[in-house]
């Protein structure tokens, strides 16, 4: 699997992952009802380095890097994954966050943190303390999941 940073030419493709995660309504605090250009920006925006995963030839995952925080706050990296419903159980999530990790060691972050894991998000809670990531507060019911209703969202951090 390759990981590389996205080109403009790759909108359609990370746009084909974001659409179902956002509808879904599951992991992301995002409006499910977010048009195309919307997501796009957000997911695109300039103080984001945004990466493509491709496995022969397709982009099967996205996920962007940036500062958690300006200012004091500027050495610890934050990020987003998210992987193509089709590929998911390949390992997608996995190869991203360890080349993010890499990544963000290399720009001279000195922690990453997750602001907002959803807990009902089981595997992706599983996957990233097998990553080295520690639970590091629970926010009580602060995530409306479309089937369960309220659940918790995690801070999830660890050292680079």
């Amino acid at each position: 699997m390759l990981v590389r940073e996205a080109t403009a030419g790759d909108a359609d493709a990370i746009w084909k992952i974001l659409e179902p995660v956002i509808r879904g309504g599951e992991t992301y605090a995002l409006p499910r009802d977010m048009k195309r250009e919307d997501a796009l920006a957000y997911w695109t925006s300039p103080e984001h380095a945004v990466f493509v995963a491709e496995e022969e030839g397709e982009i099967v995952g996205t996920y962007v890097l940036r500062a958690n925080q300006k200012g004091g706050g500027g050495h610890v990296a934050n990020c987003g994954y998210m992987t193509a419903p089709w590929a998911s159980g390949r390992g997608v999530a996995r190869t991203m966050c360890q080349h993010s990790l890499e990544h963000a060691r290399a720009r001279g972050f000195r922690a990453m943190q997750f602001n907002f894991v959803v807990s009902s998000n089981e595997r992706a809670v599983r996957l990233w303390q097998s990553l080295g990531f520690e639970i590091a507060g629970r926010l009580p019911g602060a995530f409306v999941h479309p089937a369960l209703g309220a659940v918790d969202a995690l801070v999830m951090y660890r050292h680079l």
